[in-house]
């Protein structure tokens, strides 16, 4: 039930000193290498936003994306909560409604934090993010531009949007502005719903 799932993540966020609405969820992984935006950029976009705002992070994903989550997690300055792997997909749900932003790769999880009401900053590679984008929230999907300067020719099939490298196109600067325009377009809307809570 819904109240069990949401007593377990109120209780990982405790048990982590983590706020309601004063994280965010970072999704490193996705169903094929070329749809995952590299982990070192997605540590450089926690950095300055952990420093700009004071937000905590926490990495989620599934059993098989340990990998890009330990290597966030070795090349960030600021500390980040792992849960990749340990959480169910009820309890995953449960906590991205608790976030206060989701940062990710066009995936499956992005679309459970949409599915929650949580703002989401997506990133796209050659899947077209007008037609598979968040919907429902306030969110930005950020897409390289096309058509698109192949950088990895030897490994990319350019017509099949699971096999395309596009998302590594994308750099860390307009990432993170996008970050910020969310955390500033849902900040009013953040304060009402925990003044709700409180």
């Amino acid at each position: 039930p819904l109240a069990v799932e949401t007593a377990r993540a109120l209780a990982l966020l405790d048990k982590y000193h983590l706020r309601r609405s004063g994280f965010v969820a970072v999704h490193a992984g996705a169903s094929f290498l070329g749809r995952r935006w590299q982990p070192e950029r997605f540590a450089a976009v926690i950095d300055e936003i952990a420093r700009e705002t004071g937000l905590d992070f926490v990495l989620v994903g599934g059993p098989d994306e340990h990998k890009a989550a330990d290597e966030i997690a070795a090349r960030t300055a600021s500390p980040v909560v792992n849960f990749v792997g340990a959480l169910s997909l009820e309890t995953l749900l449960a906590l991205l409604k608790e976030a206060r932003l989701f940062l990710g790769n066009e995936s499956g999880p992005m679309h459970m934090a949409a599915a929650a009401g949580t703002p989401v900053v997506g990133l796209y590679g050659l899947t077209n993010p007008i037609r598979w984008g968040p919907v429902g929230v306030a969110s930005i999907a950020l897409q390289p531009s096309m058509p698109c300067e192949c950088v990895a020719s030897d490994f990319c099939k350019p017509t099949d949007p699971s096999k395309a490298c596009c998302v590594w196109r994308l750099e860390v600067g307009p990432v993170t502005d996008a970050v910020r325009e969310i955390l500033a377009r849902t900040e009013k809307q953040t304060a009402n719903a925990l003044s709700r809570c409180a």
